[in-house]
């Protein structure tokens, strides 16, 4: 390789890094867009507690049913185009969720929430795949910081959640704006991903092997630590803002922020995220967090002020914020297998939010809504127990090497 080409191709390199930031802001800022608006969502479709949890578990079953082909379409057709197409189905979801809203309709916000969660699916398990390709060709541990850019992109969903609410912007005309901007922004950021490399003439593609990932021990448990933490950052996604309106008897400004403490949380807890893998590796910092996670809940659920509940959130956020994209680092150990283990993992991982919507909605209508927060203790203990199978497969792993644990 010459020096230019070599200097082309890390140029190439970081360019990529830039595009998949972008790609995870963006679907931090989509998600966050309407999740910062979910009071003014129920009672805009005049819905209860228990009912907007069903509503909600529409997202989940999109998501869920479209994982299981995710990896294999990435196979198939690359992350470029799997993004793009997943960021068009979120596009085409809010927008239908928009017009529920508008028109009162449950039933149109819903299939436009089905719609958005087969494209979230799509979108992730893509952009996810190619985040773990350029960080092994560049060897530094960038996943948590892909994630802090989602992250990032919450923390300006939800403060463009509070804004609205705060200045009474439509819910409706904030959702149809956002969805807009995300397909522009996507189209754009795409184009700057790796190129995949052309296929011989006459060359069949190999098979993805999906079905053997699904018969992987060391895949279906860290699917499980990526579940665990996806439940305690999905309920609280999910719940939070609603859970401190309620709770506490606050304006839903006041519940947007709580949601922005939680996020802004992740953000700087993933921006500092893989130094702390570097240094103590994977399981420890797993299991610390899982700790912090714990402290805060706690928090939110019985302190006596809001101010406290606040610092809960804090903590929370904090704490739920490496699970995911230690998962999906550890998944992705080995490139050749990266895009079905990521979808199998990430398959496995999301059926938290396709349980927690409604189990947290049926409990708050028996207990209060900030006693049934409580239910993420169980995927704390989750987490706690089989942490230890996101240990890398090979010494040369990038996020935490772990290689001087047993």
């Amino acid at each position: 390789m010459t020096e230019q080409t070599g200097t082309l191709a890390r140029a190439t390199l970081e360019r990529a890094r830039i595009a998949v930031g972008i790609a995870f802001g963006v679907s931090g800022l989509a998600f966050a867009s309407w999740i910062s608006r979910t009071p003014a969502i129920r009672d805009g479709l005049d819905l209860s507690n228990a009912q907007f949890g069903l509503l909600l578990l529409c997202l989940s079953v999109g998501a869920v049913s479209a994982l299981p082909l995710s990896g294999p379409l990435v196979h198939a057709i690359g992350p470029r185009r799997t993004v793009l197409l997943g960021a068009s189905a979120v596009t085409v979801g809010m927008i239908a969720v928009s017009l529920g809203v508008t028109l009162g309709v449950p039933a149109l916000a819903g299939a436009g929430l089905f719609l958005t969660g087969t494209g979230v699916s799509s979108w992730d398990v893509a952009m996810n795949v190619e985040g773990a390709d350029v960080e092994r060709r560049l060897a530094r541990p960038l996943m948590p910081r892909f994630h802090a850019g989602f992250s990032l992109g919450t923390v300006a969903g939800a403060l463009a959640g509070a804004g609205c609410a705060w200045l009474g912007v439509p819910v409706d005309w904030q959702l149809a704006a956002t969805a807009l901007l995300v397909i522009v922004a996507v189209a754009a950021a795409v184009r700057m991903f790796l190129p995949v490399p052309a296929r011989e003439p006459g060359v069949t593609a190999p098979r993805s092997g999906v079905l053997r990932a699904w018969r992987e021990p060391r895949t279906l448990l860290v699917g499980l630590v990526v579940l665990a933490f996806a439940f305690t950052e999905g309920v609280a996604n999910d719940w939070l803002t609603l859970a401190i309106v309620d709770g506490y008897g606050v304006g839903d400004a006041v519940g947007a922020v709580a949601f922005g403490v939680f996020v802004a949380a992740m953000t700087i807890a993933r921006m500092f995220g893989g130094a702390a893998l570097e240094r103590w590796g994977r399981v420890p910092v797993l299991r610390a967090t899982a700790a912090l996670a714990l402290v805060g809940l706690t928090l939110v659920v019985f302190a006596p002020a809001l101010p406290l509940a606040l610092v809960g959130a804090l903590l929370w956020g904090a704490g739920a914020s490496l699970g995911f994209p230690v998962g999906m680092s550890a998944a992705a150990d080995e490139a050749d297998r990266a895009a079905v283990r990521v979808s199998v993992v990430s398959s496995i991982g999301y059926t938290a939010f396709l349980a927690g919507p409604p189990l947290v909605g049926f409990l708050a209508e028996q207990v209060g809504i900030l006693r049934s927060l409580l239910v993420v203790l169980g995927a704390l203990a989750i987490g706690l127990l089989v942490a230890g199978a996101a240990r890398p497969l090979t010494d040369d792993a990038m996020v935490g090497s772990d290689s001087r644990q047993p």
